[in-house]
């Protein structure tokens, strides 16, 4: 693009912008734009960095109290989400959101063991607790499926309180995978490669023998009854779906994560449908990174033949789901230099000529949002493609560009975008040696 056309086009985004000030009506031409959406998936550029997950929860709180909407779900295992939804909705014994969060151990423990979720989670049981006695409660869900064995000991322990017989049946099935001492790598690598037999049959078997019980298990004791079913049911369902994707693995990149983010998609159906059942129309919040959450048909995923959870909510709810992306130019996050590796506290370099993120900074603001809705002047210009910059939970600066960037049209990937130029990591509740702060977190849990 020539100078003088990226001049222009820097210009009429800043006269497009809508600055974040910090205000509380800075999110009203949003709430605008949301509308009546049912499903509003929000973003995040990294899965380290305080404003991300700062700004996603100030959004979320006013969905929840001027829109209605009853679920919060999040890229998390099934088994450690679901202790938050007993502890915000008061059916569990933990005393804290500390407490409730402390099945968060798997890497990386700082994605929601941090002071920005620690301090929305102290919110959200307030929030409930004041609701009158019959209220909806807002629930707290995970989408994910890396906790095969955790959901295996929650279908067995759930069975063992109701049906000692079903839970040694269940035992028996799920005793296939014993041999591979809860190494989920093992199992995958081991039973793709013929070397030993699956256990699909057997995941699939428990799965179908909790569903055939439904009426007998779920309708023993009214809601809470209900509600038990419904997460066993789901940690089921998660062993099964689980259990392909660790075979998937070893087939490439794209086979696990179409399985991956077409079981999210699913939960999330799920999520709903069981809501449903109590009532009013279910509505929900879904905090997923930007590449999960922004539709993939706009990336360069599309052409590697890769899906993803935006791409898939929008063609089953079109019309009902409003997507909110985020960006930064620089900063520090929050992220490992290797899987499994401790948590650092990293520098984010400038963002690259030629990305979104350096155009945006190039106009100044200091933050602002855009309404890709707008198909008109610089937001139609928007849709060209350019870089955008992905930071998952490993930041590998000395190879930024083939790392952590791809090719987007971003006005067809999101419905909004959120810029910060300047960023600073999230704080973990755990601090590593490497994670180094000079002055007190201003997010430490304010005890709201």
């Amino acid at each position: 693009m020539s100078d003088a056309k990226n001049t222009k086009l820097i210009d009429a985004v800043r006269d497009r912008a809508h600055p974040l000030t910090g205000n509380p009506q800075d999110y009203d031409p949003l709430m605008d734009l949301i509308g009546d959406s049912r499903f509003v998936l929000i973003g995040e550029a990294s899965h380290g960095t305080h404003e991300f997950y700062r700004e996603r929860a100030e959004i979320t709180k006013r969905l929840i109290q001027e829109k209605g909407f009853t679920a919060v779900a999040i890229e998390a295992d099934w088994p450690d989400a679901y202790r938050v939804n007993n502890y915000v909705r008061g059916m569990n014994d933990d005393a804290t959101s500390e407490q409730a969060l402390a099945g968060f151990q798997g890497f990386p423990t700082w994605m929601w063991r941090n002071t920005d979720v620690v301090n929305f989670i102290d919110w959200l049981r307030q929030y409930n607790d004041a609701l009158p006695e019959n209220a909806t409660k807002v629930g707290f869900y995970g989408l994910d499926l890396y906790s095969m064995y955790a959901s295996m000991q929650a279908v067995l322990d759930y069975l063992g309180k109701i049906d000692p017989e079903a839970a040694k049946q269940a035992g028996e099935r799920y005793s296939c995978f014993e041999h591979f001492g809860e190494d989920t790598q093992a199992y995958g690598y081991v039973t793709s490669s013929g070397l030993s037999d699956s256990c699909e049959e057997e995941a699939i078997a428990q799965l179908l023998e909790l569903q055939r019980r439904t009426g007998e298990y779920a309708k023993r004791d009214g809601r809470r009854a209900e509600e038990e079913f419904f997460d066993a049911e789901q940690n089921a369902l998660l062993v099964k779906n689980a259990e392909e994707y660790y075979r998937s693995m070893f087939r490439g990149r794209v086979s696990s994560w179409n399985l991956r983010d077409r079981h999210m998609a699913e939960t999330l159906d799920r999520i709903v449908a069981h809501l449903d059942k109590q009532g009013d129309r279910a509505k929900v919040v879904v905090w997923e990174h930007n590449s999960h959450l922004g539709d993939a048909r706009a990336t360069d995923m599309a052409d590697a033949g890769e899906i993803n959870v935006g791409q898939l909510v929008r063609e089953r709810h079109q019309g009902d789901t409003f997507i909110i992306g985020f960006t930064t130019y620089s900063g520090t996050v929050t992220a490992a230099s290797k899987w499994d590796a401790p948590a650092e506290l990293k520098r984010v370099q400038p963002a690259l000529s030629g990305s979104y993120e350096a155009l945006f900074h190039d106009t100044g603001l200091p933050s602002f949002m855009l309404n890709l809705r707008d198909r008109e002047g610089a937001i139609a210009s928007l849709r060209e493609g350019r870089l955008e910059r992905a930071i998952g939970v490993i930041y590998r600066p000395k190879t930024e560009r083939t790392s952590h960037y791809f090719y987007a049209r971003l006005p067809d990937q999101f419905d909004a975008v959120l810029h910060f130029d300047q960023t600073r990591a999230v704080e973990p509740l755990e601090r590593t040696p490497r994670w180094q702060s000079e002055e007190a977190p201003e997010t430490f849990p304010s005890g709201l």
